[in-house]
């Protein structure tokens, strides 16, 4: 990813420090040489050592900024403005509400993007296991925190089922939006794909489409 494309416009970011723009400009610097690098031989066939070569740091520098290689495809640059979004949002709106503003507003920073790494990033995500079981780490760890966010909305406790089930449902929908995106061929928008998702988990399925196809075990 580079500077231009960051998720982050400079409105929405506050001022950072020469350090924290040295830092963010290496963490960019890495991730567009990966993506390059997977474009032009697969995932597999990429080494950190390449990875390090094409962006001119050291493979140390790397590790430093990125634990696994499967880390660097990932990205978690959203979950901050998510959180602090939702817990900017009124008390008295409905949770889903909060929900869909965030939501709507996470896409708008993603618009930010290079689409093709977009898509990129969602391919690799169903076609490597690797990046599949990583994502399923960091989604649990994003649905933590949503835990917490959304027990301060209700006063419940984060440990408890309900709570628990409310966020990693969430979680799990979003997950299956990007995996069910990439694996038909990114076809429609992104953004309609979270809306239906977020529909069924506010609404259910609602009625059966009795001219569509039935499904039985």
């Amino acid at each position: 990813m580079t500077a231009a494309q960051s998720p982050y416009s400079p409105a929405d970011r506050p001022r950072l420090g020469l350090r924290e723009r040295k830092k963010i400009k290496t963490r960019e610097a890495i991730r567009a040489a990966t993506y390059a690098l997977v474009k032009e031989q697969g995932y597999d066939a990429t080494t950190i050592e390449q990875i390090a070569e094409r962006a001119e740091v050291s493979p140390s520098t790397v590790f430093r900024y990125f634990p696994t290689k499967e880390d660097i495809v990932l990205t978690d640059e959203y979950d901050p403005v998510m959180l602090a979004e939702l817990r900017a949002r009124p008390e008295d709106e409905p949770w889903m509400d909060s929900v869909r503003h965030v939501m709507r507003r996470t896409l708008d920073l993603s618009d930010r993007e290079d689409p093709e790494v977009l898509r990129l990033r969602a391919h690799l995500g169903v076609q490597v296991p690797a990046i599949r079981s990583r994502y399923f780490e960091s989604m649990t760890e994003t649905g933590r925190l949503l835990r917490e966010a959304l027990a301060e909305r209700t006063g419940r406790d984060p440990e408890s089922l309900e709570v628990r089930v409310s966020a990693m449902a969430l979680i799990g929908g979003m997950m299956e939006v990007s995996m069910y995106w990439a694996e038909n061929g990114f076809e429609g928008e992104l953004r309609d794909l979270m809306e239906r998702a977020l529909d069924v988990m506010e609404h259910g399925l609602g009625p059966e489409n009795p001219s569509g196809p039935r499904h039985r075990p």
